[in-house]
């Protein structure tokens, strides 16, 4: 089988290494079925050809594709462009992606400059995600329940729908919680790969971060300790299992 991709954005080790184990976990993947890039130590390798993989996956992280050039940080900014640089050739050719958090900020930008922090913040927490009709009948959605809880936080969001893409997910409080481009090129608001566990350990580290006052970090554990939140994996595991290829 040809790997996957998976390009991981967070600069925390802790928060990285725990968010690689749990896209494993959800997607019955092995470590040698996958080629792990941080993006956070370096740029992506010269040369890198998308046929030598089954697909691409993209990690969320904290930084945010609205903000001006001169708020972002160094790594921030390598991150970003390493990222946006694959989307012309992924979008063009329809090739297999899933971007989770993070992911629909770049496929948004990339698409329409369609991403701000006007509206559709969402707090650390869980969300009620329900299909609309399209989800209904989309492969990556087999098996996920019409209504759902997902683990959001994220301080922008798609404020429109880019033109070739398909609502595929939507909340209350955060339209696009999942769209699809093309056929193939898929991104989530929220978060498949996360639990509770894996939740915890980010609210641990990112608690300095303008998510959340600090303050808050106990009670959001607690949260997120009683949150029921099993569901969205399903995606991450229907992705695997539709593009996995020799």
């Amino acid at each position: 089988m040809k790997p996957f991709l998976v390009l991981q954005l967070r600069p925390e080790t802790e928060a990285s290494d725990d968010e690689f184990a749990a896209i494993l976990r959800k997607s019955g993947l092995d470590a040698t079925e996958t080629v792990r890039i941080r993006l956070d130590q370096g740029p992506l390798p010269e040369g890198l050809e998308l046929d030598a993989y089954s697909g691409v996956i993209v990690g969320g992280g904290p930084g945010c594709v609205s903000d001006p050039a001169e708020k972002k940080s160094p790594v921030e900014a390598q991150i970003e462009e390493a990222v946006m640089g694959l989307m012309p050739e992924i979008t063009t050719r329809d090739f297999p992606f899933l971007g989770c958090c993070y992911g629909i900020g770049i496929l948004g930008h990339h698409l329409a400059r369609a991403v701000s922090k006007d509206r559709y913040s969402e707090d650390v927490g869980t969300s009620d995600c329900r299909l609309t009709q399209a989800g209904k009948g989309d492969p990556l959605l087999e098996g996920v329940p019409d209504q759902f809880e997902a683990f959001v936080g994220h301080k922008e969001a798609v404020q429109v729908l880019p033109e070739g893409c398909v609502h595929l997910v939507e909340s209350p409080t955060c339209p696009y919680q999942m769209i699809r481009y093309g056929e193939n090129v898929y991104a989530t608001q929220f978060h498949p790969e996360a639990d509770s566990d894996g939740f915890e350990v980010r609210i641990g580290i990112y608690k300095h971060r303008g998510y959340f006052p600090p303050d808050d970090a106990a009670r959001l554990v607690a949260m997120c300790r009683a949150a029921d939140v099993h569901a969205p994996e399903r995606i991450l595991r229907n992705f695997v299992e539709r593009y996995r290829r020799d």
